[in-house]
């Protein structure tokens, strides 16, 4: 993949989890990488979105997924 230029376009900003000392938030987006279906993506990001940290990519289904593991695990959580 060296020389090839990734494109991306992020759709929407769904949210911010964390920001770190040096001001990169750890977002979530709906992104569209090289011009595919759009995909929900997990990643720490500057604050002008112009560089980006090592993250995740999920589908519609994994996200779902996702969601239904962390829904279980708040409810552990909330047992204790």
């Amino acid at each position: 993949m060296a020389g090839k230029e990734l494109k991306y376009e992020i759709i929407n900003q769904i949210g911010v989890i964390s920001t770190s000392a040096s001001g990169w938030n750890t977002e979530l987006n709906r992104i569209s990488w090289n011009g595919a279906e759009p995909k929900y993506d997990l990643r720490s990001w500057s604050p002008d979105h112009s560089k980006m940290g090592k993250g995740i990519t999920l589908s519609e289904s994994e996200l779902t997924a996702l969601a239904d593991l962390l829904a279980k695990e708040v409810e552990f959580l909330k047992e204790d």
